[in-house]
């Protein structure tokens, strides 16, 4: 600790090395301040011997024999004359209304605070400790122990007498005492005694462990953890003992209670004092070093460790150095480490100075992670605890990151954090965009410039504009593109965009940016004429969007010649708001376009465009060939004598074919397939598809001299013709190829054709008996008759009323029902009766089946 004006704070450095103290990057665990005020005027005539902490107050001892009553911040509220010589020992019970001194000279007083009692006595030797009962204000509990050459027990009786008691003797003197509960630690010469108050039975015994060391130069630390847990710091060893328990079964005539230690290590330091930290120790070292000038052995400065106990070693957690005043003259047993259970505030005192260490709050941790410039550390820590945080704050830690970014030239990640530090605060975001502005980094920031919620004022946006646009023409369109046009002020970009047009008046991205500018404007129809020059995609997009169909009527052929297959479909999907006919006008000097669009309209309707089926016969036959066919043979608006003369005209062979079939000159068409074409098999295909015997006859006529038709005929006539009119008709000696390959296929045929009628009559056969038989067997089933049927002729009940009277009943299989004297008499030559409703034919769905006759 640097020497520093007494008032103030001083911070504690966390290395012993000073020269690495700016290197350190591992954070400290506790903080220091010195003690000031009061404590800075007594200490500057008197020297501090010893002192005691309750979370109310501090009690402090001098050489001088004074005691002192002060506050957490050292001021003094009370002061006791005890002595002229050494305060060794000052105790408070619990409540902290009662009070212990012991001093060099002998004396003890025990008095209350805010109370009238006190108790006063000297021996003849100095007495080196005193403990009161830690409640001592309990009228039960009126008892305190003080240690010198023997340790005495002091308890109030019933007469309002102090009556002591020998606890130990015989073994050195008394140097420490913590009393906890109902157990008493002590120190002497040899060791370390516990004593339990309810059995008035000593528990055990720890042997001191080094003991070649004098023990009123290396005193014993002792430190209750908790009410069964004892600290023990003496030399270089640390044991730490747990009081517990003895089973029944193990008692005979031992204590109720037995102490095990659990930890046991030694330290590099001697110890000068010890306290609980959670689960871990603070430890309070005295330390020696061999000096650089006089290479003798000199006092070092004091360390504070924090050290995780294990078995049998330690891990150190932190530890630091601290420059107390007069450090070079103070031996192990002038510094005293006394801590303050509810609060972690550890004190460190020494003859010259008393310190407060504390363990660091979050705001500390932010402390040193702003002076190690972790600003992103920082920043998160403070975002996880901004609920507790008491000094800092979010925004603050936040702005000192940005300026850090961007001394460091990062500029594009301080302006990415500006996004989530300065939020919604429109003044800030300002104020850092002229910041940006000032050192020529507006691109920077601009992607991350809010666009919604908070908008800035339009004069900030403008500004990034006019940068990208003196030095980037992609980034300017690029900004235009993603920022919403109410952002700024369109009239002033599109006139900044127009006078940067004039000097170079072919720039693509300028014009297609201005497009769009004119568009956020609602002047569509000045940003349709630029995408029509560019050839943009988007052209489309914005005619559909804004409806612009009007503004495109003598833009058609510009929209065609872009892009064709797109400006048809959207023709077509428009059709109300631009008509076939103004399409077709306005493609009247570019045939090639009139008819992709033709084409496409008669792909979706055969008949929307039949008053131009005649026109695209042409356009068919000039620019696309291959479609006309299947033109003819769907359209059935297309005049065929043109469509013949525009054909024959051109020689489409196929196509004249087609038509001549359509108009009904079969006879011409098979003539042209054979005479132009060669194609036999064409041939064959066409007279098949004609199904005329005179076509069948012309074809054989024509092939007859020609053997490649010949084997043609043979191998595909069989199945339409009869083979032998055409086997007939080949002359003598002619060569015809693969004859004997034919007359197989022939008979092949021939022998499958009266298979597949064999076939078939088995089949019929077959249907024809199942059927016969689901026929009689439906005809043998019973028909009822009842009261409610009637007689179809007479419509009377079929039944008599009377049924002891005869009767005679016609049942047909119809269903229909006759008294038999309404049918009419059968003729002689027909005998069997049907009925008169369903049929007139013999044998048919009426003829009867039933006659009931009674």
């Amino acid at each position: 600790m640097a020497e520093a004006e007494e008032k103030e704070p001083v911070s504690m450095e966390e290395s012993t090395d000073e020269s690495e103290e700016d290197e350190s990057e591992e954070e400290p665990k506790l903080k220091y301040e010195r003690l000031t005020n009061g404590v800075s005027e007594i200490l500057q005539k008197d020297v501090a011997s010893c002192m005691t902490v309750h979370e109310k107050f501090l009690a402090l001892g001098t050489h001088y024999g004074k005691v002192y009553l002060l506050d957490v911040q050292g001021n003094i509220t009370q002061k006791f004359d005890v002595s002229q010589v050494k305060i060794n020992q000052i105790s408070l019970d619990e409540s902290g209304e009662h009070m212990g001194i012991c001093s060099e000279d002998g004396k003890v007083q025990v008095c209350g605070l805010y109370s009238g009692e006190e108790f006063l006595e000297t021996f003849d030797c100095p007495i080196k400790i005193v403990a009161v009962h830690p409640q001592f204000v309990k009228s039960p509990c009126k008892q305190f122990v003080t240690g010198g050459k023997k340790l005495l027990l002091y308890d109030k009786n019933w007469m309002n007498r102090w009556k002591p008691s020998v606890l130990h003797e015989g073994e050195g003197n008394i140097r420490n005492v913590k009393w906890r509960g109902h157990l008493i630690a002590w120190a002497n010469n040899m060791g370390v005694k516990i004593l339990d108050m309810i059995s008035k039975q000593r528990i055990t015994n720890v042997p001191r462990d080094n003991i070649s060391l004098r023990p009123d130069m290396y005193p014993c630390s002792l430190c209750w953890k908790d009410n069964l847990t004892l600290i023990i710091g003496w030399g270089n060893s640390v044991k730490i003992c747990s009081v517990k328990e003895r089973h029944a079964s193990e008692m005979r005539d031992l204590p109720s209670r037995y102490v095990e230690i659990v930890f046991q290590f030694e330290t590099e330091f001697y110890i000068s004092g010890l306290a609980p930290l959670c689960d871990q120790l603070v430890v309070l070292s005295y330390v020696k070093e061999i000096s650089e000038k006089t290479e003798t052995e000199c006092c070092a400065r004091p360390r504070l460790d924090i050290i995780q106990p294990l078995p049998e070693s330690f891990e150190e957690i932190s530890s630091d150095a601290l420059t107390v005043r007069g450090f070079q003259e103070n031996e192990c047993r002038d510094y005293h480490l006394e801590y303050s259970e509810g609060e972690s505030l550890f004190y460190i005192i020494s003859p010259r100075d008393v310190v407060v260490a504390k363990e660091r709050d979050q705001d500390d941790h932010i402390d040193w992670l702003l002076e190690k410039k972790k600003y992103e550390e920082a920043l998160m820590a403070a975002e996880i605890s901004q609920k507790t945080m008491k000094k800092h704050k979010i925004l603050d830690i936040g702005l000192a990151y940005i300026n850090h970014l961007m001394e460091k030239r990062d500029y594009d990640l301080a302006a990415r954090k500006c996004q989530k530090i300065l939020g919604k605060n429109t003044d800030l975001w300002e104020f850092e965009v002229y910041k940006f502005k000032e050192i020529g980094q507006l691109k920077a920031i601009s992607p991350y410039l809010p666009r919604r919620d908070p908008i800035l004022k339009p004069l900030i946006y403008e500004m990034v504009l006019h940068e990208f646009l003196e030095s980037d023409y992609e980034g300017f369109a690029t900004l235009i593109k993603e920022w919403p046009g109410d952002l700024y002020n369109n009239a002033i970009i599109v006139q900044a965009v127009v006078d940067h047009l004039k000097k170079d008046p072919q720039n693509r991205t300028l014009l297609r940016t201005l497009a769009e500018l004119y568009t956020y404007d609602q002047r569509y129809g000045k940003a349709l004429e630029i995408y029509l020059t560019l050839r943009h995609k988007d052209v489309f997009q914005l005619i559909h969007k804004h409806n612009l169909f009007s503004s495109i009527r003598d833009k058609i052929v510009l929209l065609m010649d872009f892009d064709s297959e797109k400006a048809v479909d959207m023709l077509l999907d428009n059709e109300a708001k631009i008509s076939i006919d103004k399409v077709v006008e306005e493609l009247e000097n570019r045939p090639e376009l009139q008819h992709v669009y033709l084409h496409k309209l008669f792909k979706r309707d055969h008949h929307k465009g039949q008053r131009y089926h005649e026109k695209q016969i042409s356009l068919y036959a000039e620019y696309d060939r291959p479609n006309l066919l299947p033109f003819l043979r769907d359209s059935t608006h297309c005049p065929l004598e043109k469509a013949l003369e525009i054909c024959q005209q051109r020689n489409f062979v196929e196509e004249t074919v087609y038509l001549l079939s359509r108009m009904g000159n079969s006879r011409s068409a098979l003539k042209m397939i054979m005479e132009e074409l060669h194609d036999v098999d064409k041939a064959i295909e066409f007279a098949k598809e004609q199904d005329d015997g005179e076509l069948w006859e012309d074809l054989i006529l024509y092939s007859i001299d020609k053997p490649p038709f010949i084997t043609g005929l043979l191998n595909n006539i069989g199945t339409h013709v009869d083979p032998i009119l055409l086997i007939h008709r080949i002359k003598e000696g002619m060569e015809i190829p693969n004859l004997r390959d034919s007359l197989v296929k022939i008979l092949q045929d021939y022998n499958l054709q009266i298979l597949l009628r064999e076939g078939c009559k088995k089949i019929l056969v077959a249907d024809s008996l199942s059927l016969l038989k689901k026929m009689h067997r439906t005809q043998m089933k019973g028909v009822l008759v009842d009261e409610e049927n009637i007689c179809e002729s007479c419509l009377s009940p079929i039944l008599p009323s009377d049924a002891s009277k005869s009767f005679s009943v016609m049942v047909f299989h119809c269903r229909h029902m006759f008294h038999k004297d309404c049918l009419p008499v059968p003729n002689t030559a027909f005998p069997v009766q049907f009925c008169n409703i369903c049929s007139a034919k013999h044998r048919g769905p009426g003829s009867t089946i039933l006659e009931m006759k009674k």
